[in-house]
């Protein structure tokens, strides 16, 4: 590898670090937006929605130019081949972080109701699963990622727990029906985030064995 590929990988690592720590954070601050009823918070969160998209611009730009210039082969094209994947994953779990946001906003202007599920055990888990993802693609770490792909099946079930709790809070409170929905559609949006964090963990595993991983069993 020339001196100058090196350098321009190690730049595109530490861009797609940023990218990470900063998605990272959105989704916490959603999150917390919509368990602590803070309006503010949700609105800095569409705010700071603005700055990843430019980022995510940027980088695939530069791993483009990458490609054309230097050409790269072998480990150093799967790297880049797997950061422009990651980026993309990136930036939409940023859009599901803004999603919760604006659900924490529309709940915020109805009547307050109790949520029938564990929402804040579900978000912590589905954070964990984003987290391990993104440290396992900046260590390399094949184990962890696998770890990430075998627990995304926890999250899932919690999706689905979290249905049959909400349609049967519906059936006794109808009233509180579109407050109940709000909180449904965030429910998706962490299991959605989930499976982002497997697509990641699986397009390391690609990038340090060279094997496609999608498809199986943890799904």
């Amino acid at each position: 590898m020339s001196i100058h590929l090196q350098r321009q990988i190690d730049r595109l690592r530490q861009d797609l670090l940023a990218v990470c720590a900063a998605v990272v954070d959105q989704v916490h601050l959603a999150v917390q937006a919509l368990l602590n009823h803070d309006q503010d918070l949700a609105r800095r969160v569409e705010r700071q929605d603005l700055e990843i998209d430019r980022r995510e611009v940027e980088n695939e730009e530069e791993y483009l130019k990458t490609l054309a210039l230097f050409q790269p082969v072998a480990g150093d094209l799967r790297f880049i081949v797997c950061a422009l994947k990651v980026n993309n994953d990136l930036e939409r779990v940023g859009d599901i972080a803004v999603n919760i946001a604006r659900k924490a906003l529309k709940l915020a202007s109805l009547p307050p109701t109790a949520i029938p599920f564990d929402l804040a055990a579900m978000s912590e888990k589905a954070e964990a699963l984003l987290q391990d993802s993104l440290d396992a693609m900046l260590t390399q770490n094949v184990k962890l990622a696998a770890s990430v792909c075998a627990r995304d099946v926890e999250v899932n079930r919690m999706k689905h727990a979290n249905r049959v709790q909400a349609e049967e809070a519906i059936r006794r409170t109808p009233g509180c029906a579109a407050a109940l929905l709000q909180l449904l559609a965030v429910s998706r949006n962490l299991e959605r985030m989930a499976d982002h964090a497997v697509n990641i963990a699986e397009d390391l595993i690609y990038l340090v064995e060279g094997k496609i991983v999608r498809h199986q069993e943890h799904r």
